[in-house]
This record gives C-alpha cells, sequence and structure tokens, in this order.
C-alpha cells in the first residue's frame, strides 16, 4: 500500500511541475502516475511490474520519473531508467531530469551510465602518444588485432583529447566530445572489462570510466541504457548496476527490450578470422617470453598456453569444411545455411564438445595469467617495468575475452535439445572481409528472450515498468509477453495520448496503389506517383521496408525531385535529419527516404514532417534466420505463424511509423500506405483497427 506521506510528496510534486510550467493536467499523464505508484507500492512481488503503453503527447517521462522517485527514495531502493538509445539517455540525464526536479523542488542526486566503451582509458592514451612518438603503431592491441597507423590529424587529436583531459575540459566520454571521432580512432583509445587493470591502474584516480562508476554509489537515480542492464545481468546482475532486488527499472522504449535482450545473448565465431587470430598467438607469446622470464612461474604458463591454443586451431580447421559442405548445399542466393530445428547434426555436436573442453580448459589458463599479471602490477620489486606488464595484462586481455566469446558459441552447439524445450536459432553465414577474403560464421541465437528475462530480471528485480508509445500490437499485449515474459500478473495499461487524430491527420491508400507483395509493379508505382505526394515548402518522410527498393526507387525518379531528397546511407541519420530541418527552415521543400531506423525515435514537429508516406506493410524479412526458426518452431506446435508472429509484428512497425507525424498537439498532416493490401486482404482491417483513430480515405 501507498504509504500517504509519499502519496502526498507525489501529489504536491506533480502540482509545483504543472505550475512552474503553466500546465493543465493530462488524463494520461494522471493514470500513468497512479498505476506506477500503485504498482511500485504493492506488497505482492509478483505484482510489481506495469506495462504502460502512453500515445505520443502523454509526457511519460514525467509519468514515471514523478511517481518512481519518492517510491524508491522511501524503499532506500535505486531508480534505473533504460532507455533504447543514447540520444535519450542524453536528453534525460541533461534536460528532463533537471527541469523535473526543479520544477518540482525535489533534490535526487542522478548519474549517467554508460559501458566502459564510451570512455577513453588514460594508460591506452598514453601508450598511443607513446607509439606515436617512437611511429611504432604495433603496440595497439585490438580485438581483431588490426595495427592501427595514425596520420598526422589522429596524432594531432590524440594530443588534443589527452591536453583535455589533464586540464579537465573533458571528461573522458566519446559522446561529449566536440567533434566526431573515427571508430578506428576511438578504438585505439579503450580498453575492454577484460583489459581493464581496475583499481591496480595507476591512473584509477584520473580513469573517466571510474568516476562514472563512483557517481553511481552515491546516485538515487541511474540513467542507463537497454544494453548497459543486458550486460550487467548477463554477469550475474549487480556487476556494473546496483543489484537488482534493490532496482526499481523503468525501460524507456520498452518495445526494444525484447530484441536488445535476443542480440546481447547471441553469439558468433568467424572461422578463419578466428584461426588466424589464434596463429598469432604464438609469435605474441615468443615476444613476450624474454621480457618475464625471471618470473619462472609465468614464464612456465606460456608454453601451455601455446600448446592449449594450437589444439583450439587443429579443431576449428577441421570444423571450416564440415561447415563449407552444409553451405555448398544451400541454395540461398545470399550464402546463407540454417540449421532446421537448431540441430546442428550428430557430427557437428561432437566437434563443438571437443571445441568447449578445449577452450574452457584455455580459459582457465588464461585466468591464471592474467592473476600473475595483476599480482605483478602491485609488487614494487617485480623484476619488469610497469609499462611492460601493462600491455602484457592488455594482450593477455584480449586473449581472454575471444576466449569467452569462443566458448559462448560452441557451447551452445554441443547440447542436444531436450524435447518441449524452444531451439536456439543456429545458422551459417559467408562472410567477406574488408580485404576481399572470404569466411564463415557460426551463429547461435535465443529465437526469444522470454526465458531469459524471465529468469535475470523480471524474478530478480525489486519491481520494473516497461513503457513506451507503442507496446500492443493488433489492440493487445499479447506478442509483447510472448517476446518478452512478462508475466501476466503484471499491471498492464494503455492510456491515450494528447491528440485528436481524428480533427489532426488523415491515414489514405490512393486509389491506384497497387499491392506491395508485386515487387516491379509496387516500384513502377512509387516511382511514378511519389511526385505528387511531396509537401510544398515541408517535410515529406518516405518509409521503406527493403533497402534494396529505397535504393532502386531513388535510381529512376527524375533528376529535380531526387535534388530535394536525403536518402539513408547517403549521410549519418543525425546528419540528415539536420540537413532536413536546414531546408526547411529556410523554406525549401525536403524528403527524407529512410528505412527501419527512421520509423521510430526520429521527432520532426511541424513543418518538419507534414507527410509520413510508408511504401509498404512492414512485414519481417521473410528469410531472416531468427524469424525463419522462430516461425518454425510456432508452426511446430501447431500454430500460425503469419497470424501469431509476422502480423502483430506488422502492426507494431505501423504504429511506429504512423507515429513519426503528429509530435506535437498543434501538428497535422497526412499518412500514405501505398500498399493495397491493407484494403484488399482480410487482416488489412486489423492492422487499420490497430492504428490511432486518424480520419481514413481508403482507395
Amino acid at each position: 500500500m501507498l504509504d500517504a506521506d509519499v502519496r502526498e510528496t507525489i501529489q504536491q510534486g506533480y502540482r509545483e511541475f504543472l505550475k512552474s510550467r503553466e500546465l493543465s493536467p493530462r488524463l494520461g499523464q494522471k493514470q500513468m502516475v497512479a498505476a506506477i505508484a500503485n504498482t511500485l507500492s504493492n506488497e505482492d512481488p509478483d505484482k510489481r511490474l506495469a506495462v504502460i503503453e502512453a500515445g505520443t503527447g502523454t509526457g511519460k517521462t514525467v509519468g514515471y520519473l514523478i511517481a518512481a522517485l519518492p517510491i524508491a527514495r522511501a524503499l532506500k531502493k535505486t531508480v534505473v531508467v533504460a532507455t533504447g538509445t543514447i540520444a535519450l539517455q542524453e536528453q534525460l540525464i541533461h534536460k528532463d531530469l533537471p527541469e523535473l526536479l526543479e520544477s518540482c523542488g525535489w533534490d535526487y542526486s542522478c548519474a549517467l551510465v554508460k559501458g566502459r566503451g564510451r570512455y577513453a582509458c588514460n594508460l591506452r592514451m598514453e601508450q598511443c602518444l607513446d607509439a606515436v612518438k617512437s611511429k611504432d603503431a604495433g603496440l595497439f592491441l585490438f580485438e581483431d588485432e588490426q595495427q592501427f597507423n595514425p596520420n598526422a590529424a589522429t596524432e594531432n587529436l590524440f594530443k588534443e583529447m589527452s591536453a583535455s583531459l589533464d586540464d579537465g575540459v573533458w571528461d573522458g566520454d566519446r559522446d561529449s566530445w566536440p567533434t566526431r571521432i573515427q571508430d578506428m580512432e576511438w578504438r585505439a583509445l579503450t580498453v575492454d572489462r577484460r583489459q581493464c587493470t581496475g583499481r591496480r591502474c595507476r591512473f584509477v584516480n584520473q580513469c573517466p570510466f571510474f568516476k562514472a562508476r563512483n557517481d553511481l554509489e552515491e546516485s538515487e537515480c541511474i540513467v542507463a541504457n537497454h544494453d548497459l542492464v543486458m550486460a550487467d545481468l548477463a554477469l550475474g546482475g549487480g556487476v556494473i548496476l546496483p543489484p537488482p532486488e534493490d532496482c526499481i527499472y523503468i525501460f524507456d522504449e520498452g518495445h526494444r527490450l525484447g530484441d536488445t535482450a535476443i542480440r546481447h545473448f547471441g553469439a558468433e565465431c568467424k572461422i578463419n578470422s578466428t584461426l588466424t587470430w589464434l596463429e598469432r598467438l604464438p609469435k605474441q607469446i615468443k615476444g613476450q617470453t624474454p621480457i618475464f622470464e625471471k618470473d619462472t612461474s609465468l614464464a612456465d604458463q606460456l608454453p601451455r598456453i601455446e600448446r592449449e591454443a594450437n589444439k583450439i586451431s587443429e579443431l576449428l580447421s577441421m570444423a571450416y569444411p564440415l561447415l563449407k559442405e552444409q553451405l555448398d548445399l544451400s541454395d540461398h542466393a545470399e550464402g546463407r545455411y540454417r540449421f532446421a530445428h537448431g540441430d546442428v547434426g550428430a557430427t557437428i555436436r561432437d566437434l563443438a564438445k571437443q571445441i568447449t573442453l578445449q577452450t574452457s580448459g584455455w580459459l582457465g589458463r588464461l585466468e591464471v595469467l592474467e592473476d600473475t599479471l595483476s599480482e605483478a602490477l602491485s609488487d614494487k620489486e617485480y623484476p619488469v617495468p610497469m609499462a611492460d606488464i601493462e600491455l602484457f595484462y592488455q594482450q593477455a586481455g584480449n586473449w581472454l575475452s575471444g576466449a569467452e566469446r569462443l566458448l559462448a558459441l560452441w557451447d551452445r552447439l554441443h547440447k542436444e535439445l531436450k524435447k518441449g524445450d524452444m531451439p536456439m536459432a543456429c545458422w551459417l553465414k559467408l562472410d567477406e572481409n574488408a580485404g576481399g577474403n572470404i569466411d564463415i560464421s557460426i551463429n547461435a541465437s535465443p529465437i526469444q528472450a522470454a526465458e531469459i528475462l524471465q529468469e535475470r530480471l523480471w524474478g530478480s528485480c525489486y519491481a520494473a515498468v516497461l513503457t513506451s508509445a507503442t507496446l500492443k500490437s493488433l489492440g493487445n499485449f499479447n506478442t509483447l509477453q510472448r517476446e518478452t515474459g512478462v508475466p501476466s500478473s503484471a499491471h498492464f495499461l494503455s492510456v491515450a495520448g494528447a491528440f485528436n487524430y481524428a480533427e489532426a491527420a488523415t491515414v489514405r491508400v490512393p486509389p491506384g496503389a497497387v499491392e506491395g507483395n508485386s515487387i516491379e509493379e509496387h516500384s513502377k508505382y512509387i516511382v511514378d506517383n511519389l511526385e505528387s505526394m511531396v509537401e510544398d515548402k515541408a517535410g515529406t518522410l518516405v518509409l521503406f521496408s527493403s533497402k534494396r527498393q529505397m535504393e532502386q526507387v531513388f535510381d529512376e525518379l527524375p533528376n529535380h525531385l531526387a535534388k530535394i531528397i536525403l536518402i539513408q546511407g547517403q549521410y549519418s541519420n543525425r546528419e540528415m535529419v539536420r540537413l532536413h530541418k536546414e531546408r526547411i527552415d529556410q523554406g525549401k521543400t525536403s524528403v527524407l527516404l529512410g528505412l527501419a531506423s527512421f520509423a521510430e525515435g526520429v521527432d520532426l514537429p511541424g513543418d518538419y514532417c507534414k507527410h509520413v508516406v510508408i511504401a509498404k506493410l512492414p512485414f519481417a524479412v521473410p528469410d531472416d534466420p531468427l524469424h525463419e526458426a522462430l516461425s518454425e518452431w510456432i508452426e511446430g506446435k501447431g500454430g500460425n505463424s503469419f497470424f501469431d508472429i509476422s502480423l502483430p509484428i506488422a502492426s507494431l512497425r505501423l504504429i511506429q511509423a504512423c507515429g513519426r507525424l503528429l509530435r506535437t498537439e498543434s501538428d497535422t498532416g497526412t499518412v500514405s500506405i501505398l500498399d493495397k493490401r491493407l484494403i484488399t486482404k482480410r487482416y488489412g482491417t486489423q492492422l487499420l483497427d490497430a492504428l490511432p483513430p486518424f480520419r481514413r480515405e481508403l482507395g
């Protein structure tokens, strides 16, 4: 039950917020606050989970923070707000939270947390600058072991970054550096958790990563992202963030959670790339042996590590022809083969068992090596210069990370599926690297996140809220529950947004539209009719489900139309949006052509988007291996994969795409869906009825 004092704090805070902003209370926002407050204060742990769909304009951020912060303080819990994107993290910590706290007159300590890879490492910075001075780029130890040869511009960048770190002008966060940093440049400045010496590092007091982590210990509200929460849960919970049982999680953009979990818990091994990495290891060991020869314990370890790495190489060399044989039998145009029901067969399964056993033992030896080097870092009498120990520690950490990735993949492949269990999706793919060399990647991934999240999140956290503007598909939460494992005991609520959809916008299927599965005819229709749909001196957003179709349509458009179009891939998404807005601000006409990443999370209010054109119904790519595997499993249980999976997902994506039109209460415009199936197929009615209540002009 909600404590009376806490209830008063929430109500008073909400009144002060509305007063300071000169706002009237919104019904949907009030419903959201009440639902979250009642859920978080429930004495039954099975009922401390809320799923709230809140339409655009509800004010979700205010709704969940107003309710969660006072309750968490009273319970001595930490609020962890997890977003789907870093951009929303930045907005929350730098804008939304400070403004809310100031308006309410509240004083809560808040911190932003990102993964280690977003922060520069002082030690690596020093190593980079030393290498630049000596022109010895071979010191750089990357995940893929590529050498990095910095040019003059990169050298100057590193010097500027180092000076800014030393002067306290820059906090070491990649996202706060004023100019864009190339990935290759940034990778030279970071380490993963296995390469970091932690509290033993001589730079620990200046370390941007540990400074950010220290802020967490005193924070009542932590702003993270979905990936970081998944990373913490994969490590057992309580490693990066506070322990789950001490957390109230709020998953904003919650419709992304299932996909994030699947991606995070998937595993991959590129055979030739791994062999190249392992074959390079003996040379690296020979380079370290004379440096550490006085430490007999460590010197004895290195030959064993080399021998066991060679054994893994031999096994992987045996795997390549077996996998190549499977690919040769595949008729898939893009060089891919999926194992039916996740069953890789007895031969590959037996080999996977051998690789797992060998890699597991090797991983243990590498952990002993890491411990030895860690102790050496603290030993002032150790007969090797500190800089050499630090470099070898990073190299050993790199080996450890590689061993963990190997084990994650092959350990899954040797296990036989028990009857009734959900299978993994397992598939092979031919890859071509930057040098033009062919490789085979083998992948294993869960096909749904439900079991993972039930075990690691819902069953261990104190409480959680899942919210987004789009959580329902086809009018219910069934798909979300199936994908994320949210129990039926959770509190489910859908609150309306702030818009009068019927007055503000129209959804239309043009009279001459053709069915989206008639590919050539459909593309020709778009080419012939797109110009008539472009809003003059305003913004038009055209969304495609297929990159191939988007590029084909663009190539066939007349030059005068192509000149006002920005197509995804031409620039970064952020730069495309900036250029688009700049054109509109100058009173010009502008058109954005984009794929799925433009169908959600892109904010184009007012004249920046007066027309959303959806090329065709956004059904999942039929040959995606995860989708194939899930469909196969559903069909095997007597279900219908189209109505159980494809249609609900298409409904959700269609709602998200339509959501790009109305961003503020004063917005107006049109959504055109250029796919006649919406009115010719029986399922079209279901898709239409799940959309916001726009005016309709159909055919």
